[in-house]
């Protein structure tokens, strides 16, 4: 039993590591609302709107493995004051912007930073907490992923309202600013020294490659295959016809490289990035899997969502937001409460969120397929409330069992590579239902909110087909665990 100075510490250095990681999350999606502020500050045409976007998710993947690898090796202390000072001095760099040119690349380097600073989070908690607070600490964490996900569009609206129309896409980024230089100081005195260096600095054998144990060629391919999957799919919200579909094969192409490379260095006695331990860890393989899918129909939702509401019933930001906002409240309660449902059901918690959540969807796709403005919008706002309560036991109970066996020692690595899948994940879910969303509008323009109730019902399909995927593998996992015990807290700290 901790003393209680080693548990207010342990709880302390766990608020910091939330404050940070819903900040950069949050601006994955804050900023959807405030693409036509943008458009009307800095003149910026489509294709650059789509990289202010999407340019941040792409570098966020692409940071996060090698980012995950590192912290293990070097310490994940020193990694997340370095992601949390980049994402602040990019965030203010976004905010001051003079020309859409110059957002899209700050954008992306503060992709980059948040993509450093996320898999230190994950690991941290494996590193902090072990048993049932394990699961406890999750529990909270993934309701700062709802939280964050479905209120950026209410908060930005705010923003927006209270800064005015022509420059309060400034506030989006600028708001970043202080809450991170509250952060820096924090991480600094509460985080704990010795996490990375001792744990993760010595593999197979003790010896250690370049020093520090870094498979550089592997980082490479890894960082190859996600742009190389990844950038197609995002092209494609932006309009089919120029899309580079010919990377997905080559990306494929580079992760069977990458396997390869990764067994010789294995063999060879050095470090991969990826242990092959990690990838035959079934909890791991099992629950990488569920997120993807998961993620690839939850992400989509809100952008088509928001068009629906501000686009097609005419409602502003704000009236948007509020809509969309029980379903931040409600996953937020039952993510609070999912570490005490994961401990005692394990991956029947999952299960279960996925049907709760897929009932909420199919909610809101009969109500914008028969019924249109105020009350519309009233009653997709109580079938989103059902929607988040599944949600939220979903996301974070979904992280602890697939983290369950990992090494401590691997978290930041295993954290890494799970958000890696997530991102790609969501990436190819905006850009599917996106696309047929804007199909589905400009051939049937007509219909209940000026045609786009039936553009998000169609939309809202592929969201449940994706949940179904999810639900599948989540069963199959379910039934593989039925005759163990059940213990998602994982293994104790190397």
């Amino acid at each position: 039993m901790p003393s209680p100075d080693v548990e207010r510490a342990r709880w302390r250095a766990f608020a910091v590591c939330m404050g940070a990681g819903f900040m950069t999350l949050l601006d994955v999606s804050i900023v959807n609302v405030a693409l036509p502020s943008i458009e009307a500050s800095l003149g910026a045409g489509p294709s650059e709107l789509q990289w202010i976007v999407a340019g941040y998710t792409l570098a966020f993947g692409l940071a996060l493995v090698p980012a995950g690898r590192l912290g293990d090796v070097l310490g994940r202390r020193g990694a997340f004051v370095a992601g949390l000072v980049g994402f602040v001095v990019f965030s203010a760099a976004c905010g001051l912007a003079k020309s859409a040119e110059m957002l899209a690349v700050m954008r992306l380097l503060q992709g980059l930073s948040a993509g450093v600073l996320n898999p230190q989070v994950i690991g941290l908690i494996q590193h902090l907490f072990h048993g049932h607070e394990r699961g406890r600490a999750f529990g909270f964490y993934g309701a700062a992923i709802g939280i964050s996900t479905a209120t950026g569009p209410l908060l930005g609206g705010a923003l927006i309202a209270l800064f005015g129309a022509t420059e309060g896409w400034r506030s989006v980024f600028l708001v970043n600013v202080p809450i991170g230089a509250v952060l820096v100081p924090l991480a600094l005195r509460y985080l704990p020294r010795a996490d990375g260096r001792r744990a993760g600095g010595r593999r197979a054998g003790g010896r250690r490659a370049g020093g520090l144990g870094i498979d550089v060629v592997g980082l490479a391919l890894i960082a190859a295959s996600v742009v190389c999957v990844m950038l197609p799919f995002i092209v494609a919200a932006e309009g089919p016809d120029r899309t580079p579909w010919w990377l997905v094969p080559v990306g494929l192409a580079v992760v069977g490289l990458l396997v390869v490379w990764e067994r010789w260095t294995e063999r060879a006695g050095r470090s991969p990035v990826v242990p092959s331990s990690l990838v035959r860890t079934p909890s791991f393989s099992f629950g990488a899997v569920v997120g993807t899918a998961y993620f690839a129909g939850f992400t989509g939702i809100f952008l088509v969502s928001t068009l629906y509401l501000q686009t097609g019933l005419g409602l502003t930001a704000l009236q948007a937001g509020l809509v969309q906002t029980p379903f931040a409240l409600l996953g937020a309660v039952s993510a609070a409460r999912s570490g005490h449902l994961v401990q005692r059901f394990g991956r029947w918690t999952v299960v279960a969120g996925i049907v709760v959540m897929a009932a909420g969807i199919v909610g809101v796709d009969v109500v914008v397929g028969s019924t249109d403005g105020t009350r519309a919008a009233v009653m997709m706002s109580a079938w989103l409330a059902l929607a988040g309560l599944g949600n939220g036991v979903v996301i974070s109970p979904n992280q602890t069992l697939t983290l369950a066996e990992v090494p401590v020692a691997q978290g930041g690595t295993a954290g890494g590579l799970l958000q890696t899948t997530q991102r790609i994940g969501a990436s190819v879910g905006v850009a599917v239902i996106a696309s047929v969303f804007f199909t589905t509008r400009g051939r049937s323009p007509g219909g209940l909110a000026g045609g786009y109730g039936p553009a998000l019902s169609v939309g809202l399909r592929v969201t449940l087909g994706l949940l179904a995927v999810a639900f599948v593998v989540a069963l199959v996992d379910a039934l593989r665990r039925r005759h163990e015990p059940v213990s998602p807290a994982g293994p104790p700290p190397a």
